[in-house]
């Protein structure tokens, strides 16, 4: 999930786009030459290869390719969920408005038309954006797909939080109101739901409050992969998911594994960018991150679906062995490890105590429990350096990043406190991440912040425990342990649902701070409307320093991936329109 920059589109898809006034266009050069099927690869291999093109470029067919990942996920229906490896994921049966062509680093951030024929069609006060979709699509069952489709999924996503939670609410956010607020497509059977228009079976429009630069990066989302609504059957529905895209569900065990074969309504004639290549695609679950790691390095799975790097033991082996670092890639991806500062929870809600917690933080050594430098730089802002709009600056600065213990007790004492007992959440199955919070527990105990770690898993983290406002508050979790990419790749999909009050929920909820400033939440909104994107982007800065200045979010890296790839999987290149992973579209097998 995803930097704002208008990019270049393929080949077959430049000429149907429509040049927005006030956005420049063009590309940057990389190692890729633009095909009518995507991005292929220039050639090469070794160490950061798929950061440079695309490894082991194939069009073979056949195999099994082998996704495997610890936990589960929040959920893998496309309008239930939150997190960048689904999205990814989920444009393998899902194919949302529009998606990211397959590419390498930036050349991945570039927007291109999917289930639509072109990018939005915008009136001239950015209020309305229109898509036509392509001609010919069709549902796994062979029923033809319309706009009414797209609506509905729309629907289902952002107005029935009861049933999915999960995902982001920023279509209800930006839609023009209703003169009778939208109950949902659960309760108002009617899909009354004006903002959205379908004037006809290919047409799509949508009605905004105001103006918004982003609309095309948002529609990408699998949000707005069709749904039927006759075949919704609400939180049951991820048990039979309707396929949009080159692959359908076979089968589906909820926490044990899914299996994909390919869409036999699936017209290539009518999807530039998928190759569908493989026999089946098997999703495996609850797989402990060695297992997985062992799997890579046999060939006996293709992907990590997590995308969040091998464990510290693989990472030392391969380190150590210059034919197995040749198959890795090492990228940052827009992403962020901190941890937030519950200003819900006292002592909390004052800043001195939120200072106390800034200044006594040791980021080196917390660096080192993630893997050291390898994983990530030291972090000092909210906005990874990747994401433009970022500026270098460090408010909270300590000698050499090693926390600094007299400033962190002088504050302790501004706050009337001598100590302070709190709750620090982090996510079961992430072991670095529980390392990270082991040395933060042990560096807050030095200016007398006890914090007792308790973990909880990632599949509900952010719908059930540290993104569920009322629970955190009632068990005492004051520090959270948390890591973001952005879901588009501009400042405001960076940093809208983690800084924005407005988009704080009951469940579901990234804005783990709590924070309501309204001189925050006014800047994103100039910056929304804003169509020059120079001046986006330094509002963008404006807002990181805002949020830092309020001492809620503690920046540790920016984190970097650390991917195996193993010989037998084909098409894999790092995308930064996914936080550092590879591009899920595509991936074949030799084996």
């Amino acid at each position: 999930m995803r930097r704002s920059r208008t990019v270049a589109l393929t080949a077959a898809a430049a000429a149907a786009v429509l040049v927005v006034t006030g956005c420049s266009s063009g590309s940057k050069s990389d190692d890729t030459k633009s095909t009518a099927s995507g991005t292929e690869a220039a050639g090469g291999s070794g160490a950061n290869a798929a950061t440079k093109g695309i490894v082991n470029a194939s069009d073979k067919k056949g195999g099994t390719v082998t996704f495997e990942m610890r936990g589960t996920p929040d959920s893998l229906d496309p309008g239930n969920t939150y997190y960048a490896y689904i999205y990814n994921f989920a444009r393998l049966y899902g194919r949302p408005l529009t998606t990211f062509a397959p590419g390498p680093g930036p050349a991945g951030a570039k927007i291109v038309p999917d289930l639509a024929e072109s990018l939005g069609q915008v009136s001239p006060d950015g209020l309305t954006w229109t898509y036509k979709l392509r001609k010919g699509l069709k549902f796994d069952d062979g029923t033809p797909i319309t706009s009414k489709d797209v609506k509905y999924a729309v629907e289902r996503s952002n107005f029935a939080p009861e049933v999915n939670s999960n995902g982001p609410t920023y279509f209800k956010e930006l839609l023009v109101d209703n003169e009778t607020p939208y109950a949902g497509p659960y309760k108002d059977k009617t899909g009354d739901l004006k903002s959205i228009e379908t004037p006809d079976d290919t047409t799509i429009v949508f009605h905004l409050k105001h103006a918004f630069a982003d609309f095309d990066y948002l529609v990408s989302a699998p949000q707005t992969a069709p749904v039927p609504q006759a075949k919704d059957t609400g939180a049951e529905y991820v048990k039979k998911i309707v396929s949009s895209g080159s692959f359908k569900f076979e089968s589906y065990e909820d926490g044990k594994q899914a299996v994909l074969v390919p869409n036999p309504n699936w017209d290539a004639s009518t999807d530039p960018i998928r190759k569908q290549l493989p026999d089946k695609i098997v999703l495996r679950m609850n797989i402990d991150q060695a297992t997985i790691d062992k799997d890579l390095l046999a060939g006996n799975a293709q992907v990590d679906l997590v995308g969040g790097g091998v464990d510290p033991q693989t990472q030392a082996q391969i380190l150590q062995n210059p034919k197995l670092k040749a198959s890795t890639d090492n990228a940052y991806g827009g992403r962020l490890v901190y941890m937030a500062i519950n200003t819900e929870v006292a002592p909390f809600d004052n800043i001195e105590c939120r200072k106390a917690v800034q200044y006594a933080v040791d980021k080196v050594s917390v660096q080192t429990a993630l893997g050291g430098p390898v994983r990530g730089q030291i972090a000092n802002t909210v906005l990874p350096p990747d994401i433009p709009g970022h500026q270098d600056f460090n408010l909270w600065e300590t000698k050499d990043n090693k926390g600094d213990e007299a400033k962190a007790k002088e504050a302790l004492k501004a706050c009337g406190k001598d100590s302070i007992n709190t709750v620090l959440s982090a996510r079961t199955e992430r072991a670095t991440e529980v390392a990270a919070a082991t040395s933060i527990q042990a560096a807050l105990k030095k200016v007398g912040i006890n914090a007792e770690i308790q973990q909880f898993p990632q599949g509900k983290y952010l719908t059930d425990s540290a993104g569920a406002p009322a629970f955190a508050k009632e068990h005492n979790i004051g520090l959270m342990m948390m890591q973001w990419g952005a879901d588009w790749p501009t400042g405001y999909g960076f940093l809208q649902q983690i800084v924005d009050g407005r988009a704080i929920k009951a469940a579901g909820n990234s804005n783990l701070a709590s924070l309501n400033d309204p001189a925050v939440n006014k800047l994103l909104d100039d910056a929304a409307v804003n169509p020059d994107q120079a001046a986006r982007e330094k509002i963008y800065g404006e807002i990181d320093r805002k949020v830092m200045e309020q001492a809620v979010y503690v920046p540790l890296t920016d984190f970097k991936v650390f991917l195996y790839r193993p010989d037998n999987a084909t098409n894999l290149v790092s995308t930064s329109a996914f936080s550092g992973e590879y591009d899920y579209l595509n991936i074949g097998t030799t084996k």
